[in-house]
């Protein structure tokens, strides 16, 4: 198994600083536009990126992503496509973890078993699954451990003790806190619970947890980068894609070296 997840975090750590974990959705505005914004991210300064395969139904998203959702399915994004942007992406960015992020239906429609084969081919890390719980995984999570990818899960404001083990079985790469219930977008949770809550999963885990949902503001970023080993950050990437199309690359890497720069982290390149 190739790890590029955990020496990333161990990195971080040794910088005194957590890890800056971007997503977009593949395909947004178009297949051959990803690149040119992966890339942007990289250059920014995202030590991890999420590559979100797009779905009819994104039921977990708001309506920043589920719009990205739209535009791409509008331009004719497919699982294939997806799989050539990343491992177009691992030729360029050989070190960079790059997780694949998204919804049951396209992972395991094929089977589990080729969705983890052709997903270790083209170089990616791990994935998120957002709409299958720990109870639920008869398929998936082994397929995706026995090629060598690290499957990682979420925690929600719900995941007391008794649930917190659950979640835990067969995770790995790190734990993605869900800062609050309900879909992605604007809303925030209060620093205070993000600071008990992060707590709360330490104790019952040495995977790093990284924080997302409401992120927009590097002065958020700074406060959740001091309790957190990472801090995932979503909706306000794919809103300047929305704004700024084809041109957006530029925007983003603006974006997240704002982000980076607030986390503590080395001036970006």
């Amino acid at each position: 198994m190739t790890d590029r997840i955990s020496p990333t975090f161990a990195t971080c750590r040794e910088q005194g600083r957590a890890a800056l974990v971007c997503f977009i959705t593949g395909g947004d505005p178009t297949p051959n536009d990803t690149g040119a914004m992966l890339d942007a991210l990289v250059a920014g300064g995202a030590d991890l990126i999420e590559l979100g395969m797009p779905f009819t139904d994104p039921m977990a998203d708001g309506p920043a992503i589920q719009k990205a959702n739209l535009r791409s399915l509008g331009a004719g994004t497919t699982t294939a496509d997806i799989l050539e942007i990343a491992a177009s992406f691992r030729q360029r960015h050989p070190q960079v973890p790059l997780i694949l992020m998204g919804y049951a239906n396209p992972m395991i429609r094929r089977g589990s078993d080729w969705f983890a084969d052709v997903a270790k081919n083209a170089g990616v890390d791990g994935v998120i699954c957002v709409d299958i719980p720990t109870e639920e995984d008869g398929e998936l999570g082994p397929a995706l451990r026995e090629a060598g990818l690290h499957f990682i899960r979420l925690a929600t404001p719900t995941t007391d003790k008794a649930r917190l083990p659950a979640v835990l079985q067969g995770s790995s790469g790190f734990l993605y806190y869900v800062s609050v219930a309900g879909i992605t977008g604007k809303q925030q949770a209060a620093q205070a619970s993000i600071e008990e809550a992060v707590a709360h999963l330490k104790s019952g885990t040495d995977l790093p947890v990284a924080v997302g949902f409401g992120v927009r503001t590097p002065e958020q970023a700074a406060a959740i980068g001091k309790v957190a080993d990472g801090v995932v950050v979503g909706s306000a990437i794919v809103d300047i894609i929305g704004e700024h199309g084809a041109n957006a690359a530029p925007h983003v890497r603006e974006y997240v070296a704002s982000l980076r720069t607030a986390l503590g982290a080395e001036e970006v390149a």
